[in-house]
């Protein structure tokens, strides 16, 4: 028989006891293993069964194993410390606290995903997970951060096989009451509650939920409240499900409503209001509009107030594709913006033209999220330093006249939460060698360029550690194996080979993500027989180990899945490669300390990161990778290899992969397995340990999530902070009225001669030219524009590679005609052919760069050599 209602029955704690609950909730326990142990020795077998949870632990315990507890004052003894650390932890002065009142008072940082732990299930991917890492970062060091996200009640899907591996999704539905959050709630108990206005007269109600992610709190909007209807309370069903209503209103939640949760917990909690608001991807792009309202509210124009919101907004972009954008048609954005509808007092062409694709080779009837998040942030970033070239490129248009490495987007590399994603046996090693706290240290607040104490670890140490780590993924795979064959349809009797499955000294490969086509999930299934020789070799055999989830409506995907599952199914090789299903963070924790090496092979340039690498090198896995992502910019010999890539724009893409794929097998037939197999004179692989040594030593400090956002807070926050400060009600309105002015009367601005001292088309490095410039500024006077000399090497087509650029100085009052003269010095610091030019880019205090109204003024061709080339 089947429940009509189902409610959440919770266990009364003794009140010696009760400091558990507050553990529970705080999700700080993911990351610190003595909150873990303490929960684990309440009873190891509801533990177990709660898959690590101590919420649903908690509500499992019989009340006589608590009674029990309450009398136990070895664990009272245990509990009183653990719940020491917390109170210290998150109100003690970390990292942050020890800087100037510069910095900013709080940060809001929007995701439409964040993975804190597989107790909260509200990831698909590395976008999630990186949100959830920066969370947890930003709590380590002490920044004032405010997460926001939604609660989806189906989360993303769970994925298991058919008999014949063709991936099936199961969506759970996830009971708020008991995950790890509670109700923000109004003082008179009530639970706070946000509304969306919808077209029609309707409304979209939202309740809040918080999880307490150490020192952070995460706001996530949840729809499935009584006040709405049906299709309203489904808003928030599923992670990136539904159609292109149903994602934009997901969106408007995140963006708008989201806004509205912070102005609501500021209020009730007392928090600092955010001076920063960062977007991770386009997803919650409409939190400027929101906020753009708001100072219309307090009697700004819709032009002054854009100004004000872009001096405090930090837009990250995560996608190197324009397909992995989101894009809505503008009659459905329109719909749901204006007098019927949400902010009602913005002109819906206001709204669009934030969003419109106005380059070359854009779609005119479709609104990009990423474009408009990149018009309501003043300040933008990519994730790796390769994405960030990708990302200038990619957006170009929207700053024509400039060249790709001059558009206002920067890049901050991805890091990982060192304490969530390193095993237990590595941190107990590093404490071995330094002590806990140092250990600590090190992987949350960083700092360090190489950590050198790796250098003192025995060779022994290290081999044992990985074998031992090596040994304890055998045995979750075959766990997860025999699970996986049972959902399958398989019985018991059928299933005695997975005993034999892997093998604890064997060289264990990794390969887990999400499988759009551009990760390439199969290229090791290019050449079967030579992948079949390499895992059945009689000396030195390898074993691999594959996960990932297809989106649901990716049956390209799928495909690839099923086909990499059915190699796996081979009796043959069976025992040397599987197929694990649902990937996830639980999954994740045991995978990437017990591989030996990390396989990545994207489709160069389209992994803006790829941060599962960085977590396997953090616990001495090697990278055998793409030189794509982070990879590109952090690889050395010494401790991984680079898979050389066909990446030609005119490369057939059959052919590319076939390429790729040989190198692959080249690399781990010639170079990975050798070295993994030779044992020195001390029966030891002397030079697999120095690899493993220098992964540890030169990329551990580099891939932190702790050196991530301390560069966040030094480059994008606190800049954003300042220019917040600055951009007070009459300033935003003096900058928006001046850059009308200077959009209206750009077209009077004019290059119309340039001469030099140089005499002859060569010239010793070193000199100096001078450089005289007459310019026409129309309407414009020398307080609205800088003059700039650019000069660099030249190709073979005259274009300036590598520029630099200095800045002329009026000569003074305007000439008869009322032209102007700029004047300034050329200094020759390269060989070879060079050249230079003049342009006129628009000036003022408040703009973070020259390029941020997209206009430049350069010479015409008719200048001749003065527009390009100097010398030879």
């Amino acid at each position: 028989m089947k429940a009509i209602r189902r409610f959440t029955v919770r266990p009364v704690l003794p009140a010696p006891l009760r400091p558990l609950s507050d553990l529970a909730r705080n999700l700080r326990w993911s990351w610190h293993a003595e909150t873990r142990d303490l929960f684990q020795s309440v009873d190891p077998e509801c533990w177990a069964a709660s898959g690590n949870d101590p919420v649903r632990l908690l509500g499992s315990v019989s009340p006589g194993r608590l009674a029990e507890l309450a009398e136990d004052r070895r664990f009272l003894r245990r509990l009183t410390a653990v719940a020491g650390d917390l109170n210290d932890y998150v109100t003690g002065e970390r990292w942050y606290q020890g800087h100037s009142a510069e910095l900013p008072a709080a940060v809001a940082y929007f995701s439409p995903e964040f993975g804190i732990t597989a107790a909260l299930p509200q990831y698909s991917g590395g976008l999630g997970i990186l949100a959830g890492d920066h969370l947890k970062a930003a709590s380590d060091l002490g920044v004032p951060l405010i997460g926001v996200g939604l609660l989806y009640r189906h989360g993303y899907f769970r994925q298991t096989l058919s008999r014949d591996g063709w991936q099936q999704e199961h969506y759970p539905v996830l009971d708020p009451h008991e995950l790890p959050v509670a109700l923000l709630k109004e003082p008179d108990g009530t639970p706070a509650q946000i509304s969306l206005a919808l077209p029609g007269g309707r409304q979209l109600h939202a309740r809040v939920w918080l999880a307490q992610v150490g020192r952070v709190p995460l706001l996530m909007l949840d729809s499935d409240v009584e006040e709405n209807d049906l299709g309203e309370r489904g808003v928030t069903d599923r992670l990136y499900g539904g159609g292109s209503e149903h994602r934009l209103l997901q969106e408007m939640l995140l963006g708008i409503g989201g806004v509205r949760a912070v102005r609501t917990y500021c209020r009730l909690t007392g928090h600092p209001t955010p001076e920063v608001f960062h977007t991770n991807e386009g997803h919650a792009g409409f939190l400027g509009l929101e906020r753009i309202a708001e100072l219309c509210a307090e009697g700004l124009d819709f032009d002054s107030a854009l100004e004000a919101v872009r001096a405090g907004t930090v837009f990250t972009t995560h996608t190197p594709v324009p397909a992995g954008i989101d894009r809505f048609d503008r009659e459905l954005v329109a719909h749901h913006f204006g007098p019927d509808a949400e902010l009602p007092t913005i002109d819906v062409e206001r709204v669009l033209q934030l969003g419109m694709e106005t380059y070359p080779g854009g779609e005119p009837n479709l609104f990009n999220m990423a474009v408009m998040g990149l018009r309501l942030g003043q300040r933008a970033n990519g994730v790796s330093l390769l994405h960030g070239n990708v990302s200038r490129e990619m957006f170009s248009g929207l700053w024509p006249g400039f060249d790709p490495d001059e558009v206002p987007i920067t890049s901050v590399t991805n890091g990982v939460h060192a304490p969530t994603w390193v095993a237990p046996e590595v941190f107990r090693l590093g404490a071995r060698q330094i002590g806990a706290q140092r250990t600590e240290d090190a992987m949350t607040v960083g700092g360090s360029d190489r950590w050198d104490a790796v250098a003192e670890i025995p060779d022994q140490d290290i081999w044992e550690l990985r074998r031992n780590l090596r040994e304890q993924l055998v045995t979750e795979v075959r766990d997860r194996l025999r699970t996986s064959w049972r959902q399958r349809g398989a019985g018991t009797a059928e299933l005695g080979w997975i005993d034999g499955v892997l093998d604890p000294d064997v060289l264990t490969i990794g390969f887990a993500r999400r499988v759009p086509s551009y990760k390439r999930l199969t290229l090791m299934l290019r050449d079967r027989d030579r992948l079949m020789d390499l895992l059945l070799h009689p000396q030195r055999p390898i074993q691999i180990v594959v996960a990932g989830k297809a989106h649901p409506a990716d049956d390209g995907g799928k495909r690839l899945v099923q086909e990499l599952v059915r190699f796996a199914d081979d009796p043959r090789v069976r025992h040397r490669i599987v197929f694990l299903p649902d990937y996830g963070m639980a999954m994740a924790q045991k995978l990437y300390p017990g591989c030996d090496i990390w396989l990545n092979n994207p489709l160069r340039p389209l992994e803006a990161c790829g941060t599962s690498g960085m977590k396997a090198a953090l616990n001495g896995c090697l990278n055998l990778s793409v030189l794509d992502g982070w990879w590109d910019e952090w690889f050395q010999p010494d401790f991984g290899w680079a898979i050389p890539t066909a990446d030609g724009t005119g490369t057939d893409p059959d052919h590319r992969d076939a390429v790729e794929a040989a190198a692959l097998y080249d690399l781990l037939e010639q170079r990975v397995t050798p070295r993994f197999y030779e044992h020195g004179p001390g029966g030891l692989p002397d030079r697999w340990i120095e690899m493993v040594r220098q992964t540890l030593t030169l990329l551990g400090p580099k891939v932190l999530a702790g050196r991530m956002v301390r560069e966040y807070v030094e480059r994008l926050y606190t800049p954003a902070a300042h220019a917040h400060r600055a951009m007070t009600p009459d300033a935003a309105r003096e900058l928006a009225a001046w850059k009308a002015r200077v959009r209206s009367a750009w077209h009077g601005v004019t290059v119309d001669h340039v001469e030099t001292s140089a005499a002859t088309p060569t010239a010793e490095l070193g000199s100096t030219l001078s450089l005289r410039v007459r310019v026409g500024l129309g309407d414009l006077g020398p307080d609205d524009v800088e003059v700039q000399a650019v000069s660099g090497r030249v190709d073979s087509e005259d274009r300036i590679a590598d520029a630099s650029t200095v800045p002329l100085k009026s000569a003074g009052s305007p000439d008869a005609e009322g032209r102007w003269v700029y004047e300034g010095p050329l200094s020759l610091d390269r060989t070879g052919p060079y050249g230079y030019t003049v342009r006129i880019l628009p000036a003022h205090r408040l703009l973070a760069s020259g390029a941020e109204l997209g206009l430049v003024a350069v010479p015409s061709e008719g200048l001749g050599e003065g527009a390009g080339v100097l010398m030879r």
